[in-house]
């Protein structure tokens, strides 16, 4: 179990814990200023990302130091963990509604709008504070080129969505905006702040998922989907034997691998009875 399942899930996964989910969170000002914030200014997450270069040319005794100290801030107000899809669909089933909105870091790191992040409520959305805060800012990345702005969407269609997303290779992601209210749900992939700073400038601001993934070796086939669908890099091929296997201490458990192997050889197990993984975050 991560960190958080111990501080804010009882034991259990965290993400699934409905009290992290709650409105009345949001009557906490500090963290109401902080959704504001956040979606008010898509630069600066660019900016504070490309300060991860000059800090990674800094001294290791340097690093050592500051990198800590922001990874213990950003658990405190905004980190995720990655998700497979059934993660997904379990959260789905006991939220109550689910807003489509433009990404964030898309609209940061490309310039264009990009609908692959999702707000969730324990209420309705049209009672939600959370998309009340979101559509006061006005941010002009909010209403985009179709003028859509926030969308209700219903629950099933939303899923789909994500299983269309996981068929190109993004990742599900699950984040709180000041620990432990979960706000939103993401899919990423390398535009992503929050996936360069932790996989591409070892800066990590999401945990790994609570899976590690497991090639069956008599049902793999070598078909090598599965090395290309992986954004971490966790799968190597092996031409004496024309089969993969999985690095479980490079693995991220967000189960995308399975949707492209031919075969279905690939299924995920739980990270802490992967002695190799167990403790890898």
């Amino acid at each position: 179990m991560c960190q958080f399942c111990h501080q804010h899930g009882e034991g259990e996964k965290w993400y699934f814990n409905a009290e992290n989910y709650a409105e009345d969170l949001l009557s906490d000002l500090r963290r109401s200023k902080y959704i504001e914030h956040f979606f008010k200014d898509p630069q600066r997450l660019k900016d504070r990302i490309n300060m991860l270069d000059t800090l990674n040319r800094m001294p290791g005794f340097v690093q050592a130091v500051i990198k800590p100290a922001i990874i213990g801030r950003m658990k405190k107000m905004h980190h995720g963990q990655v998700l497979p899809i059934e993660d997904v669909e379990e959260i789905f089933g006991f939220v109550n509604s689910v807003v489509r909105l433009p990404c964030v870091c898309r609209q940061a790191s490309l310039g264009t709008e990009e609908r692959y992040c999702y707000g969730l409520s324990m209420v309705p959305a049209e009672q939600s504070k959370l998309k009340g805060i979101v559509e006061a800012v006005g941010a002009d990345y909010l209403t985009g080129p179709d003028m859509k702005g926030l969308e209700t969407v219903p629950k099933k269609e939303a899923l789909e969505h994500f299983k269309e997303l996981e068929k190109k290779s993004l990742i599900h992601t699950v984040w709180t905006f000041v620990t432990p209210f979960i706000g939103g749900i993401c899919n990423c992939d390398h535009d992503c702040m929050a996936f360069k700073a932790t996989v591409m400038k070892s800066l990590p601001v999401m945990f790994r998922a609570e899976y590690v993934a497991k090639v069956e070796p008599e049902l793999c086939i070598g078909c090598r989907n599965c090395i290309s669908a992986c954004q971490f890099g966790a799968i190597n091929y092996s031409l004496a034997r024309s089969k993969v296997a999985i690095e479980p201490r490079f693995c991220y458990g967000c189960g995308v691998c399975r949707v492209h192997c031919r075969k279905k050889a690939i299924n995920l197990e739980e990270r802490y009875k992967v002695p190799a993984a167990a403790g890898v975050w």
